[in-house]
């Protein structure tokens, strides 16, 4: 009964946003107050337990709605500088394709961008890009989205790993017995070389999801069979980013793998796109706009673009303010002194012990994405030589968009806070642990052996409730290496089961709500993130199964399961493919 009332938060998200499409502001408003009921009445939190949450759950949604403006306002900034025409006309310079720019842009761009910065940058950026590019809203958004799972464990320069799993595994007397005379450090950094190993052999083939859904979505014909005809391509850009990523992380540690492979992907993959490399002989684009389904679109206004004239500016001056934004996250999360600055005492606004409950908050605007995004806005008045009309547009535009997006943030953080710190008190007779845990702890009772094709779901649940694999490696390491302790695996195994927690964790930034939310909100398509949803759901499922399969592969080293593990793309890429079928039907009939 426990389980169930723990899962009915998740439940009531999923039949409202995903199920009945309803919007987001409404579905984790209700998801809100169901999970406030259960935390008080079933698992006996104090009110002001609860109330603790709420308050650093808006204070959390506040911060994400300053990245979310500063993204608008610098795409805005770009638009009005007149800047969008080079960019737009570079990458139709390169190919046309809409298969080719969602990879180079959505893969590998946006892959860098994860390692350097992470909690969302790269759709803050991404998807504003690929809308400036002509892509529908929805589009963009399931792209950005889809691609965050590869890079994610190593994003914000390996925060995920470095904070959390490190959180969850250090100081345990039965971890640094186990692993003797080895150091936590040392373990940390097996754990990173297994992350990359398993990701490196799921996300390789992530390219060419995101071609196939591209074009079973969003494309004319309503194929995936029309996206997977790019697949040299694919597996090429695939290929390019995965192999230098596995090892940096397998010989350097979990800091710069996706930095350093989103990097040399786009070495690699660039030239050869302008070459011709590997191209496909047909060229996907999207049908008039005109024919466009009316929830593929957002509320930002719609430009039209002329790519036979010659752009203002050339496309490296266009771009620079991108590159002041990557340079400028590098610099301040690599410089240990500057890092230091920006989020130490005289920076960060700190609210300590809210209501007198363990739950604190802080906010640290100086280090924050939102804070880069104005400064490359700010230089942009003086590169695009902006008069004071065009600055004020943009300025009222994003702040509009940022409205728009702040009902649906404001209920959906605080009821994952809620969620999250929902233990009873210790004092509390039958004291329950917090939701995510007891529903964790019923899934190792019930799976047992077969734990490892589980444990990516548990990583992608927490990061799906907490909208971040850091915070899901929090709460779940040391519970994923406990129960492989207790299945019978020694301190090497249980590694790749913690490995296996920290790929879910990463696939399931795929689906997570605030995450969808704050992507919608930067291309305007409000109340659409159960459309969305539907989409990235089908491909995180896809990835935490294989991982699932190749861990228990590694784990246990039975052939069958390595089998399993090459079989299953196969037959996921032919369930895709046959249900373009009736979709087909649908659109003809609909026609």
């Amino acid at each position: 009964m426990y389980t169930f009332l723990a899962l009915s938060p998740i439940l009531v998200v999923l039949v409202l946003l995903v199920m009945l499409r309803l919007p987001a502001k409404i579905s984790m408003s209700v998801a809100y107050i169901v999970t406030v009921l259960l935390a008080l009445f079933v698992w006996q939190a104090s009110g002001a337990q609860v109330a603790a949450a709420t308050v650093n759950g808006i204070i959390v949604a506040l911060t994400l709605l300053f990245i979310v403006f500063a993204a608008i306002l610098l795409l805005n900034t770009l638009k009005e500088g007149g800047a969008l025409v080079a960019i737009r006309k570079g990458f139709m310079d390169i190919s046309p394709d809409r298969r080719i720019q969602a990879i180079i842009v959505a893969w590998l761009f946006c892959s860098m961008v994860e390692g350097s910065s992470g909690f969302g940058t790269p759709s803050a950026i991404g998807a504003p890009l690929l809308l400036a590019l002509g892509f529908p809203a929805m589009a963009s958004v399931m792209a950005v989205l889809i691609i965050q799972s590869t890079p994610v464990s190593f994003g914000a320069v390996g925060t995920p790993i470095l904070l959390g799993i490190w959180t969850g595994i250090d100081d345990k007397q039965d971890i640094a017995q186990a692993i003797a005379p080895l150091s936590t450090e040392n373990y940390l950094l097996q754990i990173a070389a297994n992350v990359g190993l398993i990701h490196a052999l799921v996300g390789f083939l992530i390219p060419l999801i995101l071609s196939a859904f591209l074009t079973r979505f969003f494309g004319k014909k309503r194929s995936f069979i029309e996206g997977l005809k790019v697949w040299p391509f694919a597996l090429f850009a695939g290929l390019s980013f995965t192999i230098p990523y596995l090892l940096v992380a397998r010989y350097l540690g979990p800091e710069f793998p996706s930095l350093v492979g989103g990097f040399i992907g786009l070495m690699i993959v660039l030239p050869a796109a302008k070459r011709g490399f590997l191209m496909p002989k047909d060229t996907f684009t999207f049908g008039p706009r005109a024919d466009w389904d009316k929830d593929w679109l957002g509320s930002l206004t719609e430009e039209t673009y002329d790519d036979s004239i010659a752009p203002k500016f050339s496309l490296v001056r266009a771009f620079s303010p991108y590159i002041v934004v990557i340079a400028l996250l590098i610099i301040t999360r690599v410089i240990a002194p500057l890092k230091a600055f920006l989020t130490g005492d005289t920076t960060t606004i700190e609210f300590a012990n809210i209501f007198g409950t363990s739950i604190s908050s802080k906010v640290q605007l100086a280090y924050s994405p939102g804070s880069i995004f104005i400064i490359s806005s700010l230089l942009c008045i003086l590169l695009f030589k902006m008069n004071g009309q065009a600055i004020k547009r943009s300025w009222s535009s994003s702040a509009r968009t940022m409205v728009d997006a702040a009902p649906a943030l404001l209920f959906s953080v605080p009821m994952v806070q809620v969620f999250i710190n929902s233990g009873s008190a210790a004092d509390v007779a039958n004291a329950l642990p917090a939701m995510p845990i007891l529903l964790a702890e019923s899934a190792a009772g019930a799976f047992q052996n077969a734990w490892p094709l589980v444990s990516p779901w548990i990583g992608a649940m927490g990061a799906f409730i907490a909208g971040s694999n850091t915070v899901s490696n929090m709460m779940f390491s040391y519970f994923q290496w406990s129960t492989a302790s207790q299945i019978g695996l020694d301190s090497n195994l249980a590694a790749q089961v913690v490995a296996l927690q920290a790929v879910g964790g990463a696939a399931g930034n795929m689906i997570a709500v605030h995450n969808v939310v704050a992507a919608c909100a930067v291309v305007g398509l409000m109340d659409k993130e159960g459309y969305v949803i539907r989409k990235t759901l089908v491909a995180m499922t896809y990835y935490v199964i294989q991982a699932g399969f190749i861990g228990m592969a590694i784990i246990f080293g039975q052939l069958w399961w390595w089998i399993l593990a090459i079989l299953w793309p196969i037959v996921f890429f032919g369930l895709m493919s046959f249900g373009e079928k009736s979709a087909s039907k649908k659109l003809n009939s609909r026609q």
